[in-house]
């Protein structure tokens, strides 16, 4: 087991990776607190999962609260039923949540902690690739709005992170693949090794090689608890973590985010951040190229869908929470393995961008 520290002083918290750790609760059990808790999870991840999780609370106070699967649920109606379940539980302030399944499911339950009675404590048991690598670790917490993706939320850390990687084993396989998006984002932004490595381990990685998973897993989180120490609230370093998301976004909000799982919208939005790179002659020739052959043997798709409007992907994307008033940033690349923010492209250069991605 592997074990990284979130460092945030009084906020700082462990993330566990692992093998079989919900089978050993020996390891994160005192971690958590002796007091109400209240699992939030899904329809897919329950009859998998939840029993686990329950046995290993047994003596304690636990309630339940279960959605359906997908990311339109992470809804304002969802988050005022969870709000509705733990007036009616008489949660109070020393209570606890537990989040059991995808980003979705964390998102929600973590933006739910942050807001009741003013902020409670909030574990993440990720479920899914993406949210092992990604969604469960930096204290993002938001639902989606029909303008939209994470436009209501709030900065919420947990307390505890624990990553399981035999939980990926019943990871349906699209969902498998758009967690392995995710990975890559990091050798894009910070380690050309990773891709590297990814790139030799293409076959491994088809097969959910457990150790090579921890490893991945382990060297993402590192990743993120690096910018995340160095930019908590995304003032600076942390934006450059949305690489591809500002394209992957206006995708999933144009498909009603039903289309496209988060990890193929950022896959398609990764190579056209890369194609608009190349066109500004920030980074050299090649890099669009490489990543999207990776994608490609990864099972991932890389070409902007036919049937999205040039103008409404650009509208949508004025919208993106890293823009400022009156300036659009993007995340780009410098190199592969090197991130900044740009506040310098133009429309045209963006449209260009999105056109060479089709």
């Amino acid at each position: 087991m592997n074990r990284i520290e979130i460092a945030l002083g009084q906020r700082s918290y462990p993330v566990l990776v692992g093998a079989s750790l919900l089978d050993q609760a020996q390891h994160w059990l005192p971690l958590i607190p002796p007091v109400p808790l209240v699992i939030f999870t899904n329809e897919r991840v329950a009859p998998l999962y939840l029993e686990t999780l329950r046995g290993a609370l047994t003596g304690r106070e636990v309630h339940t609260f279960i959605l359906p699967d997908g990311e339109a649920e992470k809804s304002f109606a969802n988050y005022q039923g969870a709000l509705e379940f733990l007036a009616q539980k008489g949660i109070r302030r020393d209570a606890c949540l537990l989040a059991l399944g995808g980003g979705v499911i964390g998102d929600l339950c973590g933006f739910v902690a942050a807001s009741w009675m003013r902020g409670i404590r909030f574990v993440q048991f990720p479920t899914t690739l993406l949210a092992q690598v990604d969604a469960s670790v930096g204290g993002k917490t938001a639902i989606n709005l029909p303008a939209g993706k994470n436009l209501v939320g709030a900065f919420h850390q947990p307390s505890l992170v624990v990553a399981d990687v035999d939980t990926l084993k019943t990871l349906d396989e699209r969902e498998y693949r758009a967690g392995l998006a995710e990975v890559l984002k990091y050798g894009a932004i910070r380690d050309p090794e990773l891709i590297e490595l990814m790139e030799q381990q293409v076959t491994a990685l088809h097969q959910r090689d457990a150790a090579l998973l921890i490893d991945l897993v382990s060297r993402s989180v590192e990743h993120k608890a690096s910018v995340v120490a160095e930019d908590e609230r995304e003032a600076g370093v942390r934006a450059t973590l949305n690489f591809g998301h500002s394209f992957g976004h206006a995708i999933e909000a144009l498909t009603d985010y039903t289309r496209f799982l988060h990890g193929e919208a950022v896959a398609i939005g990764m190579v056209a951040a890369s194609h608009l790179s190349e066109q500004r002659g920030l980074c050299a020739a090649g890099a669009a190229g490489r990543l999207s052959q990776l994608l490609q043997q990864l099972n991932l798709p890389v070409t902007m869908p036919a049937d999205l409007d040039t103008d409404d992907l650009l509208e949508c994307m004025g919208l993106d929470k890293k823009n400022m008033t009156g300036t659009r940033r993007l995340i780009l690349l410098e190199a592969l393995g090197r991130a900044c923010i740009d506040s310098d492209s133009r429309d045209e250069q963006i449209r260009q961008a999105i056109d060479e991605t089709r």
